[in-house]
């Protein structure tokens, strides 16, 4: 079961966890799910990111707020070699670990600490390669950059360059991504000489704005502003995750004081929280994509027909007008209509469930059974999975096929969506890094098999757009390639494209700083709360 925290009890657990002054600033944000862990590089979820990399980890460059802009973040500065081939990053001095009763930091962040943050994401000959049985380093595998990084060189305490086999014009923005978070080589060296090295993902050091407290499991996460943060400490003192993962509780604990903001509101709230005088309701057109994959490797499902058979068989826009409530539109291409490159003359599959039937029979399939996989949880592309996989299973029925509706615990489900002989068509979907669509289209790339490719589609036709638009500099000729990408992706249909989603952020009135993220985090530096 279970646990819900109120306001007052999350109070009490953050002074029972060492106290909050009188005047003590605590701002408490109901959010929708457990995180996997606090390493924030090898997972993929937005809670995982929210309650890791964003509150305690910083990067080399940084997103601005609410933007997709890069700007300077441990690294000051930074040179390109003209061949785009050579990074080379001047990192900021004195800038500090943070110093918890677990641990305490001697010397300052340098060039080791970002080194052994990539290269134990890198090469398996280190201990820190595979200290989490059974979980893979999905971005940094699923983006290719194993082929991509030739050798990470320190220059000197306070420069690094990075040296790459072949030009990559994304790496910039990819460097501001969650994986990229730069760790601690020292408190990484402790853990290993005492032969502990599960701590690292359970009891965190980071040089970012807030650091970690306490973790009482899937109830509440407390952080305490890091008073040595290069960036200036923080308006508030503690900042509370309070676990909810049904979004009508934690509209109803908005509502009643008991947090401050709320993640991804149920689209049937929406309206009663705009109406809440206390309440204020911001919004914007997500940069996300809501999908279900289906395992291309197991019969039927490695035919295309079939899969093009199934996706005319589900009727999308009878799901955007229930479960989405005018707060999203049907999915055609892997990108938003949003981003730039988006092919606009590619048609969907039309909803067509006597030709889907007659697709099916053609294809020699009769009397098929599978297994439609629904998230546990609301995520910002799809917020009621569960409600989309009963309009799907009826759907399919009229056309024949018998589907069970399966599901687990979140880190779990995506674990298991990953194995390659999985059942079924698997629901999921993702909201957009660095806004640059090789971010979407790497989800079915080759590399990503195993980790992000939930589809286990390797196909060769598209994996050569996909490695052409990453060395591409000019942005008219890869809109031409990822135009074309979209073109192959429809024709061989490994996804059901089902959504992009507008994203509601409903806080309390008191809420100051606030900015609402392109890229679908939740940053909480720069965020006060009026007296």
């Amino acid at each position: 079961m279970i646990k819900m925290l109120t306001f007052a009890a999350a109070l009490a657990a953050a002074t029972a966890l060492g106290g909050v002054a009188a005047n003590a600033k605590t701002l408490v944000y109901c959010s929708e799910a457990s995180p996997a862990g606090f390493d924030p590089s090898p997972w993929s979820g937005g809670n995982d990111f929210d309650a890791s990399s964003r509150t305690i980890y910083s990067r080399l460059v940084e997103f601005e707020h609410g933007k997709t802009s890069i700007m300077p973040g441990l690294a000051e500065s930074w040179t390109v070699s003209d061949d785009g081939l050579e990074y080379t990053f001047k990192l900021r001095p004195g800038v500090k670990f943070q110093t918890t009763d677990y641990f305490t930091p001697t010397r300052d962040l340098n060039a080791d600490d970002v080194i052994f943050s990539f290269e134990r994401q890198w090469k398996k000959d280190s201990p820190w390669y595979d200290y989490l049985p059974g979980t893979g380093w999905e971005y940094f595998t699923g983006m290719g950059f194993p082929d991509l990084l030739k050798e990470i060189v320190k220059v000197d305490d306070l420069t690094v360059k990075f040296v790459l086999n072949k030009p990559e014009v994304a790496f910039l923005p990819d460097l501001g991504m969650d994986f990229a978070s730069i760790v601690s080589k020292e408190y990484a060296d402790q853990l290993e000489k005492d032969g502990n090295l599960q701590q690292f993902t359970q009891k965190p050091i980071g040089t970012g704005p807030f650091q970690f407290v306490d973790y009482q499991v899937d109830a509440v996460i407390r952080y305490a502003a890091w008073d040595g943060y290069f960036g200036g400490r923080q308006k508030i003192d503690d900042l509370i995750f309070a676990i909810t993962p049904d979004p009508a509780v934690r509209a109803q604990k908005l509502k009643a004081g008991e947090c401050h903001i709320m993640s991804y509101p149920a689209p049937a709230d929406i309206a009663g929280l705009q109406a809440d005088d206390n309440l204020k309701v911001e919004e914007q057109e997500g940069l996300n994509i809501g999908y279900m994959a289906y395992n291309t490797t197991v019969a039927p499902f490695d035919k295309a027909e079939v899969r093009k058979a199934l996706n005319m068989a589900v009727n999308k826009q009878a799901i955007i007008d229930a479960v989405y409530q005018g707060a999203g539109q049907v999915a055609v291409n892997p990108i938003p209509p949003t981003m730039w490159g988006y092919n606009k003359d590619v048609k969907d599959d039309a909803y067509d469930p006597e030709a889907a039937k007659k697709m099916l029979e053609e294809a020699g399939v009769k009397d098929l059974s599978m297994k439609i996989w629904a998230m546990p949880v609301s995520r910002p592309y799809n917020p009621n999975a569960q409600r989309v996989a009963e309009m799907i299973q009826a759907d399919y029925a009229k056309v024949g096929v018998k589907a069970d509706i399966v599901s687990y615990e979140w880190t779990e489900y995506r674990e298991r969506g990953k194995q390659k002989d999985r059942d079924g068509a698997f629901q999921l979907g993702w909201t957009g890094d660095n806004g640059d669509p090789d971010n979407f289209f790497f989800l079915l790339g080759c590399d990503a098999i195993g980790q992000s490719n939930y589809a286990i589609w390797c196909n060769k036709e598209f994996e050569d757009l996909l490695q052409k638009g990453k060395a591409t500099t000019d942005q008219a000729e890869r809109t031409k390639i990822y135009e074309e990408a979209q073109v192959v992706v429809k024709r061989e249909a490994p996804w059901l494209t089902i959504a992009h989603s507008k994203v509601f952020m409903p806080m309390s009135k008191k809420v100051e700083g606030f900015v609402m993220d392109p890229l679908g985090i939740h940053r909480f530096d720069g965020v006060d709360i009026a007296e």
